[in-house]
């Protein structure tokens, strides 16, 4: 008799529920279905990376990983690994490892030094396609050999990542358990052997709904495209194949997940200064001299403006970061002159910014939305 993979999925989820508080309901659905997907790699054409994040240690990343680690086929926990036993680990006959990478930020923070290589690696395994090249040999007989890169990763750290990972990612961005919040203690000894066999029964029902998932094409929830739809993709086959609640369970997971990543993610500096900018900045006004607009960016309190590299932002900075970017006639932004009653400054139009606004900040709630005020009476805009 087949397996009920509704019911699997179900246990998988309560398994989880005994050793983590998740931030969000839907963080439980989604790491669920991540742990399912990694049984079936091959039928998808990329996979999303599983990332617990938190801006504190003792936030529960590490036991996160730890369970995970329990439900997932062949496991390699990667903490201290080199990036040539990666590339062999991947490319062996052994049997594909999901990578658990604990410490993450040693990596990628502040402190990572020379990891050029495993975040090479990391960075090009999300695709089947992937593959990383290394020279093999001494001196002059060298030569260059492809690795296959394609694994399921899962990733525990603090802080963030970059925008390069982030964007490949289902993000669980963990936080301290309350006074009131009980979670059962981890017992390796008996738990790992509880998670195995969730995993064999795993592994059972992927071999069942392997024909189902490889054809599969999921409706993606209205408002998900792009990058997010290949991260949420094979996620939703593995609902749909699941049937029972899973469908609807991970087409709701997704859109809380894909809005709260868009909304708190502040990987990009660049996206950041435009969503001060509409927020905070520019609100309520069509226009505003860089000196008034660069007062307002370093009084933000939760913001990096006023000490980035131990210095504020300046005008010269922010004009070279808004030059990255285009108004809806496909020029640079860039200040323009503003007439005020103390003379003509120079300042930005809110008229420049709305079309990058609209391709990179996350949508403002309706409630949220302001008309556009002069910031004098003025019939007609200063020539720039």
């Amino acid at each position: 008799m087949s397996e009920n993979g509704a019911a699997l999925l179900n246990e998988v989820e309560a398994f989880h529920r005994r050793f983590n508080v998740f931030p969000r309901e839907a963080a439980y659905v989604a790491v669920t279905l991540w742990d399912a997907h990694a049984h079936l790699l091959d039928c998808f054409d990329s996979t999303p990376r599983l990332a617990f994040l938190s801006p504190e240690p003792g936030s529960g990343k590490s036991r996160a990983l730890e369970v995970v680690e329990t439900l997932t086929p062949h496991p390699m926990v990667a903490v201290n690994a080199s990036a040539a036993a990666l590339f062999r680990a991947v490319s062996g006959g052994d049997g594909r490892p999901t990578i658990l990478f604990d410490e993450i930020d040693t990596i990628f923070g502040p402190k990572a030094g020379d990891n050029e290589e495993l975040r090479g690696f990391l960075n090009a395994g999300h695709r089947r396609s992937g593959v990383t090249y290394r020279c093999i040999g001494d001196g002059g007989n060298q030569t260059v050999q492809a690795f296959p890169s394609y694994c399921a990763v899962a990733v525990a750290g603090l802080g963030s990542l970059p925008d390069t990972i982030l964007t490949r990612s289902v993000i669980v961005r963990m936080r301290r358990r309350a006074r009131n919040e009980r979670v059962e203690a981890f017992r390796a000894r008996i738990h790992e052997h509880e998670g195995g066999k969730l995993r064999d029964r795993l592994a059972r029902w992927a071999e069942s709904v392997r024909g189902q998932v490889v054809n599969a094409w999921p409706q993606m929830p209205e408002g998900v495209t792009d990058r997010p739809a290949d991260v949420w993709e094979p996620l939703l086959a593995v609902a749909d194949a699941a049937g029972g609640e899973w469908p609807a369970r991970a087409r709701a997971a997704c859109v809380t997940l894909v809005k709260a990543s868009q909304i708190g993610d502040k990987h990009s500096l660049g996206i950041r200064l435009l969503t001060d900018l509409r927020d905070h900045v520019l609100i309520g006004v069509d226009r505003l001299p860089t000196v008034a607009v660069l007062d307002r960016l370093n009084a933000l309190e939760d913001a990096p403006w006023a000490d980035l590299q131990g210095k504020p932002l300046d005008s010269r900075r922010l004009s070279r970061m808004l030059g990255e970017y285009m108004t809806a006639d496909n020029e640079p932004i860039a200040s323009r002159n503003i007439r005020t009653a103390g003379g003509v400054l120079k300042g930005y139009y809110a008229e420049d910014l709305t079309d990058a606004w609209a391709r990179y900040c996350a949508p403002l709630p309706a409630e949220a939305l302001h008309p556009l005020q002069p910031l004098q009476p003025s019939s007609e805009h200063p020539p720039a």
